[in-house]
């Protein structure tokens, strides 16, 4: 497939079909979509932003989750019913989503898509002992409630994606690994996000160890709006790689600040990057050479990505980004551990939980974002990162 050929729609687009194509299930804090299933379906609950300025990566999440939906209920065997609140990547509001859909009768989750979300319900995951998969809250504090230590486990909540621990590690061992990108690395990250800081820790503890070198080492906060200082100082340090931590929006305002100083390095990001070929009104020629690291590559040649990416498409117009491929394998793991287990939809949620803890904390599971995946009882995913560039507007894989 010329994935370079496909249409790119923008986030409008995308909230567009969204709202044409789902219903309303009700919830008093925003509106929520439901994919149903047959008689005695599984009732899988979901929250994320579906509208407002994250949209783009619950939309990604809830169209993904909905394709695998189909084709898991199409199988025959185990159905999925799927109730999707939208909580804004707001944590009041993703409590209430969690209300609404407790009122429901969830039985298993996809958690929240946002990481800030996910902290905001995890204790009530615990306390009501649901089992819970996030496909893209990559904040340790969605599986453990000593965050900062990383100990005391809820036990109940799991992630598909990589802990941002884990991404700050695995982008300093690429860096080492691929000194061509550059030798003198600058750094901005946003010091008021969990996510951010969380990821430059780990990046920091390992780029020492491994003898990187830092020059520079600039910070912002969530309203901070001109990032001209920062841009300027790395260019004055000779920064020729840039670490960016970040999320996708203020990650684009750099890039245009870099390119009106004619400051050209290598820029490098992780997952929260992904969704800036998305973003409305940004010039996406300025992110042309831009490296992520992500565990999904949508030009990947594999028989069960080039399915996911076709239907994807065809469907949305838009190239699925991680947090859909993601979402795609959160739901095909979950049958995995449905049918290990034989769960039914007339056993009591302690039961579920229980099979899905075990079969979880056990198996193996394939899928489009990695192979031989396995999860530690914390919660954690064990699978390899791999790194994409932008370019001609699209994302490549580098390996």
């Amino acid at each position: 497939m010329d994935y370079k050929k496909l249409v790119k729609g923008g986030l409008a687009a995308l909230m567009a079909l969204s709202m044409t194509a789902c219903g309303n299930s009700g919830s008093s804090e925003g509106s929520g979509s439901s994919s149903e299933g047959t008689a005695g379906a599984i009732k899988l609950g979901a929250s994320g932003p579906i509208t407002g300025n994250a949209a783009v990566y619950g939309l990604a999440v809830q169209h993904a989750a909905e394709i695998a939906i189909e084709e898991v209920n199409a199988l025959g065997g185990t159905q999925i019913e799927m109730n999707f609140q939208d909580d804004q990547a707001d944590g009041e509001k993703a409590v209430s989503a969690y209300n609404a859909l407790m009122d429901w009768g969830m039985q298993i989750s996809l958690g929240t898509v946002t990481s800030g979300s996910g902290q905001a319900v995890a204790p009530n995951y615990a306390q009501d002992n649901i089992f819970a998969i996030t496909p893209s809250g990559s904040s340790t504090a969605i599986i453990y409630r000593d965050a900062t230590n990383n100990t005391d486990p809820y036990g109940v909540l799991f992630q598909m994606c990589f802990t941002d621990p884990n991404q700050g590690t695995a982008s300093a061992d690429y860096l080492k690994a691929h000194s061509e990108l550059g030798s003198k690395i600058g750094i901005i990250y946003r010091s008021d996000d969990n996510y951010s800081t969380g990821i430059y820790n780990t990046f920091k503890a390992e780029a020492d160890k491994l003898g990187l070198t830092i020059v520079d080492t600039e910070t912002f906060v969530d309203s901070d709006t001109d990032y001209s200082v920062q841009v300027k100082k790395l260019a004055d340090a000779g920064a020729d790689i840039v670490f960016l931590p970040i999320y996708y929006q203020p990650a684009s305002q750099i890039l245009v600040e870099a390119n009106k100083q004619g400051y050209a390095p290598n820029f490098f990001g992780c997952d929260g990057m992904d969704g800036i070929l998305a973003l409305e009104n940004f010039d996406t020629s300025l992110a042309e050479g831009l490296y992520m690291l992500t565990p999904f590559s949508a030009d990947a040649e594999d028989e069960k990505t080039a399915n996911f990416v076709k239907k994807y498409t065809d469907k949305y117009g838009e190239i699925p980004n991680q947090f859909a491929a993601d979402a795609y394998d959160c739901i095909y793991a979950i049958k995995q551990a449905i049918d290990n287990a034989g769960i039914t939809s007339d056993m009591s949620t302690d039961d579920i939980t229980a099979a899905m803890i075990k079969e979880f904390t056990s198996m193996t599971f394939d899928g489009i974002t990695g192979l031989s995946m396995t999860w530690s009882e914390s919660g954690e995913v064990s699978k390899a990162p791999k790194a994409v560039i932008i370019e001609n507007g699209v994302y490549v894989g580098v390996e």
